[in-house]
């Protein structure tokens, strides 16, 4: 019997395939599609993402491969009438070491996962979409294309906001679709635009955007988004008489939809990313949030104490819920400009069963190179030997810091308390930290 079998292999799927394959959880992941989609749908990863992604060991190849939204070049047809940026660089800090917002495809995105998975001894099973799924008090059985059946003690639908495993499990979806906004998307290529700029035709003063096209990082690919739906290039020659599209390479079209699942888990099958959660694409939160989930959801099941896993559906839910109303509001605004409060460094889990103490359920944001790995950070100088990495407390710390692995504040009080905490959440020993 497999221990986890993950269904999808997107950003959620392969984070969490990774999360478990470093720990040592013995894992298969399937796709239903034939082989990897290479179409640039989300780009954006956020900060705190990034520090996801280093914990993960990927972001030296993240880093190099990607690069930081460039500036913005407004125009008028062919005229250029304004120039600058969305949001305002920073330099990174000991509490923010990726302090701005990073472009990267999501197929390399994907692609740089799938090649960590592959360095844990993991591959990809594409062509194997799940049809049904079924399970008892032992475990789950997942029946896939092909008639194979798949024995797990845990099930995690990663698979899209289409998901089967949750209309198996049927789990209302409620939200809403708007039908009347539909955007298109493509990736294609052009001589004439300059790829040091994100070019944008629309009205500054009505918030209107008619097309925009951005290269996108170490290519020589332009992704177009455009609302509404038809002929892309006579939009293209409508408003950017100027560029003429040389390759269409993908395109696509979606309607905006916000919705979110009802249910977060039924007994050991549990969703994650768009499964539970799909967005306004305003502010870049979609990709993000299931990147989050997955991080969230993995130490949890390596452990496997019900305890822990009850704590998912809680504490996700709970920022899905949060993100949610977060884009729909700027999608509402067409806001353009970028701000705080979508970077997801903020998000925490106070009121969280797990979240015990002042200042339980918040991210640490420090300590970052000591918490990679697999394992939970004391922060004491008095504290016994309880088999955790020890670190000196913060300044003005009172009591003993506990750190989950996921880097957010699981106990923060007495130490006369931490034994019952640990105990109560079935954590008999620290997961080892030789994992990276």
């Amino acid at each position: 019997m497999t221990h986890v079998l993950i269904v999808g292999a997107g950003p959620t799927g392969l984070t969490l395939a990774v999360e478990l394959a470093r720990r040592g959880v013995d894992l298969r992941i399937v796709d239903k599609f034939p082989q990897p989609p290479t179409g640039v749908r989300g780009k954006g990863l956020q900060p705190r993402t990034l520090e996801v992604f280093d914990d993960l060991g990927v972001i030296d190849q993240v880093l190099a491969t990607g690069a930081e939204y460039p500036n913005v070049r407004a125009y008028k047809g062919e005229e250029v009438v304004w120039e600058g940026r969305l949001d305002e660089l920073r330099e990174p800090s000991e509490t923010m070491p990726y302090p701005n917002l990073f472009m990267q495809p999501q197929w390399r995105t994907e692609k740089i996962l799938r090649d960590r998975l592959a360095e844990l001894g993991h591959q990809v099973e594409f062509g194997a979409g799940v049809i049904d799924v079924e399970q008892d008090a032992d475990g789950v059985t997942a029946t896939l294309e092909g008639g194979e059946r798949v024995r797990s003690a845990y099930l995690v639908g990663c698979d899209g906001g289409r998901s089967t495993v949750r209309k198996r499990l049927g789990i209302g979806f409620a939200g809403e679709t708007f039908d009347s906004e539909r955007v298109m998307l493509a990736d294609i290529r052009t001589k004439d635009l300059d790829r040091d700029y994100w070019h944008v035709w629309g009205t500054m003063a009505q918030h209107a955007v008619y097309v925009t096209i951005c290269p996108l990082p170490h290519t020589d690919v332009f992704q177009i988004i455009a609302p509404g739906e038809g002929d892309l290039t006579a939009l293209v020659a409508e408003h950017a008489p100027h560029v003429h599209i040389d390759e269409i390479l993908w395109r696509s079209e979606y309607r905006v939809n916000v919705r979110m699942a009802e249910r977060f888990r039924v007994g050991r099958i549990f969703l994650a990313g768009d499964a539970v959660h799909v967005h306004s694409p305003a502010g870049g939160q979609g990709l993000n949030t299931g990147v989050q989930d997955a991080y969230n959801l993995g130490w949890k099941l390596a452990i496997g104490t019900e305890a822990l896993l009850e704590t998912y559906e809680d504490e996700r839910m709970a920022v899905a819920e949060h993100v949610l109303g977060l884009s729909s509001r700027l999608h509402r605004e067409r806001r353009t400009r970028l701000s705080d409060d979508t970077n997801q460094l903020d998000l925490a889990y106070r009121g969280s069963a797990l979240s015990v103490g002042e200042r339980g359920g918040e991210r640490l944001g420090t300590y970052f190179a000591e918490q990679r790995g697999t394992g939970f950070l004391l922060l004491s100088d008095t504290a016994a030997d309880h088999g955790f990495k020890q670190l000196p407390p913060l300044d003005g710390q009172q009591g003993v810091i506990l750190v989950r692995p996921d880097g957010y504040i699981g106990y923060h009080g007495e130490e006369s308390g931490l034994s019952a905490y640990l105990s109560g959440f079935g954590i008999a020993a620290p997961l080892s930290d030789a994992a990276r």
